[in-house]
């Protein structure tokens, strides 16, 4: 039967005294949690599939409480995102639910928190890609990696690789700001692999990198080993990642949760 191999990490990184992201496959979130062994869920391919990963901003108050407000709510809404619009709306409710969240704890621990968001949406034949900010997802693809969503960033400056700055987020300011998704449809194909991640991957570890390790390894292990790539470069944010495979071999499933070393 075809399916989709989800293969997740999360973790606070070194200089965090506590892990702000969250994650949503399916049904399955993690929020604030800790997991330095990948783990890895199988779905079947049919159903709308949601995978998304929230990172809450950093230098605002009670980011993990804005992601996993966020990711909680993908997860029950994940199987009726059968379009664009649906998307779209739903990360419009999203944003209107972190500012309705703040809003109510007004001077409290919760005022002004935020969130990015970036993910898929795995359908029978297509998969729609969407993000607000700056977390982001990339195709795994034999020619090479692609970033598939746009970050919501100023222009970098010459030499510049990347940057805190975010130009959009769920939340995140004292007044509501409406948020202008992007999602993008791509068709979809036996043996795609795509790259769900928070900038505590993509910030530290250059794309290089990365792609070297997801030609090289099988999903769990290449996980791991990007955690490892980000950690020695410092884990200077948490390190949060969804490695998706698509498949109509269950060898690749079993593939996909081989243990890492």
């Amino acid at each position: 039967m075809p399916h989709v191999a989800v293969t997740a990490l999360s973790h606070p990184g070194l200089l965090r005294d506590r892990n702000e992201d969250s994650l949503v496959a399916g049904p399955w979130t993690l929020c604030a949690t800790v997991t330095e062994n990948p783990q890895t869920l199988v779905f079947p391919l049919g159903s709308p599939l949601v995978v998304a990963v929230a990172d809450g901003l950093g230098g605002h108050p009670r980011g993990d409480v804005a992601s996993g407000l966020v990711v909680r709510r993908l997860a029950s809404v994940g199987p009726v995102l059968t379009d664009e619009s649906t998307v779209r709306d739903t990360l419009d409710t999203c944003n209107r639910a972190v500012y309705q969240a703040a809003g109510g704890d007004a001077g409290g621990d919760l005022a002004g928190m935020g969130t990015t968001v970036a993910g898929v949406v795995v359908r029978a034949d297509d998969l729609l890609v969407f993000n607000v900010g700056d977390s982001r997802v990339l195709a795994v693809r034999d020619d090479g990696l692609r970033q598939v969503s746009v970050d919501d960033s100023p222009p970098l400056a010459p030499g510049q690789r990347t940057t805190s700055v975010v130009t959009q987020c769920l939340g995140g300011s004292p007044d509501f700001r409406p948020v202008q998704a992007h999602v993008t449809a791509f068709p979809l194909a036996h043996g795609d692999r795509y790259l769900v991640c928070s900038d505590g991957l993509t910030d530290p570890v250059p794309p290089d990198t990365i792609e070297e390790v997801l030609r090289e390894y099988d999903d769990a292990r290449a996980a791991f080993e990007l955690w490892k790539a980000a950690m020695a470069e410092g884990g200077p944010d948490n390190i949060t990642l969804a490695l998706l495979r698509i498949s109509d071999d269950a060898e690749d499933a079993e593939r996909s949760r081989a243990p890492a070393e």
